[in-house]
């Protein structure tokens, strides 16, 4: 059988800002279904990789490839590759003025162009799949900060992404509200959807990942499946893993 195109691919990444070299040559790909996660110290470029695959940064050099779309290219159309990737931040990013229904329903209807009917809809079952179903007509300030981040989880999984990216979503979070967030990801985890998360969180990162990229110095230092925490090859992850990071 032919081997299946990775949904996610970087290869040969650079890029700087300025002097700062943060992407030097990075490479890893991520199979339909799979869960990469990255870890590394601040500053090594984990959150700067995963911004370059939504194209919220451009590299200087190398290819990015994401659901088909040649993230790399000027000429990419921006707006169908938004269509099929969600991202969640650290911070959730929710409109305070709007109810949680209408913060999740403004990207399809205005992005996609759905009906609001169906948009409410597809508020009610990502809401549903946070475990929010019924906050559907609450305001963000009324709501705890692991419930909003669960709320800006299904604000992505309302446009039906075909990959998520996690950028440190349980960083803002105190270790309650953290369990219930990642146990909303391990869910979707479980139903098949592909991710790319930057954590912190060791333990998870040994639960859910398919793959590991530990990324040091601006490149990838080792990658492999999650038993690499627990078995590390090199020195520097070794420190990392030891160091309770």
């Amino acid at each position: 059988m032919p081997t299946q195109e990775p949904i996610v691919a970087l290869r040969g990444v650079h890029k700087s800002f300025g002097a700062l070299k943060v992407l030097d040559g990075v490479d890893f790909e991520v199979q339909r279904g799979n869960v990469l996660v990255i870890i590394g110290r601040s500053g090594s470029g984990k959150s700067t990789a995963l911004r370059c695959i939504d194209r919220f940064e451009t590299i200087d050099q190398g290819e990015i490839v994401v659901c088909g779309h040649r993230v790399h290219d000027p000429r990419l159309n921006l707006r169908a590759l938004r269509q099929d990737i969600g991202i969640v931040f650290q911070s959730y990013n929710l409109f305070p003025h709007l109810t949680l229904e209408e913060n999740i329903i403004l990207a399809p209807c205005s992005v996609k162009g759905v009906s609001k009917k169906q948009a409410r809809e597809q508020a009610r079952l990502a809401l549903a799949q946070v475990g929010l179903e019924d906050k559907l007509h609450q305001y963000p300030e009324q709501l705890s900060g692991g419930q909003q981040q669960r709320g800006a989880i299904a604000r992505s999984l309302a446009m039906q992404p075909k990959v998520m990216l996690f950028d440190e979503v349980t960083s803002a979070l105190d270790p309650e509200l953290t369990g219930e967030v990642l146990k909303v990801i391990e869910a979707l985890a479980a139903d098949g959807m592909t991710m790319v998360m930057v954590t912190h969180e060791m333990g998870f990162a040994r639960s859910i990942a398919d793959t590991v990229v530990f990324m040091h110095r601006g490149k990838v230092h080792e990658t492999g499946p999650a038993s690499i925490l627990s078995a590390p090859a090199t020195p520097e992850l070794a420190q990392f893993v030891g160091a309770g990071f």
